[in-house]
């Protein structure tokens, strides 16, 4: 897997780096065999068809960080509830890349190289597009600026918060909606051309 954005900061003092945007772009469109099994596997996740998604997966698909992968894992993912079907499709709904090995990884901006002095456990992107920063937690706040595609830092998310207070790269402080807020430690996933020329699911996982 090669990750060939590389977003330059330097750790020292309250500005980061000069603010960047990645803006997201849907590699699989150059592929139609591709987009077809994307969106076959998508409709299997919708229908929650465990069988058909076991089925589209690689033998050694590769599920978390320690685990033996395979298909009972998976199935035993597939069974712990809606929430992973949900992260599932999700994940595969987000546009997309070729990495140098020909392998095709879902979300966009786990392209994105984030140095070594940067924690990606509070690093997150910003989803949408002209997503409102506020100087307070709240809908009315005074609005600060408009963000797009950015990286941005929080170091202390709250699950039971609808707005999270966000760092810019230039030090700027603000709170943002949840909803466009991605973990850079978050789900990603992989597809991977077999020997036969089938696409397959290879890769479902989250974490560093």
């Amino acid at each position: 897997m090669t990750r060939v954005f590389l977003l330059s900061l330097i750790l020292c003092g309250p500005a980061l780096a000069d603010r960047q945007t990645f803006p997201p772009v849907d590699e699989a469109e150059s592929d139609p065999t591709l987009v077809a099994f994307r969106n076959d596997l998508l409709a299997d996740v919708t229908a929650r068809n465990t069988d058909a998604l076991i089925a589209a997966a690689c033998p050694d698909i590769y599920l978390s960080h320690g685990g033996e992968g395979g298909p009972e894992e998976l199935r035993e993912h597939l069974t712990t509830g809606d929430a992973y079907w949900r992260d599932l499709e999700t994940t595969l709904s987000q546009p997309g890349y070729f990495d140098d090995e020909g392998e095709f990884w879902m979300p966009h901006q786990w392209k994105i190289t984030l140095p070594a002095s940067l924690d990606p456990f509070v690093t997150y992107y910003v989803t949408g597009q002209n997503v409102t920063l506020r100087q307070a937690a709240e809908p009315g706040a005074p609005v600060l600026d408009q963000i797009s595609h950015e990286i941005v830092i929080i170091t202390n998310y709250r699950d039971d918060a609808e707005y999270q207070p966000v760092m810019l790269t230039d030090g700027t402080r603000g709170f943002m909606h949840r909803d466009f807020l991605w973990p850079m430690t978050g789900h990603r996933a992989a597809f991977v051309k077999s020997d036969a020329g089938d696409w397959q699911l290879c890769t479902f996982v989250s974490g560093d």
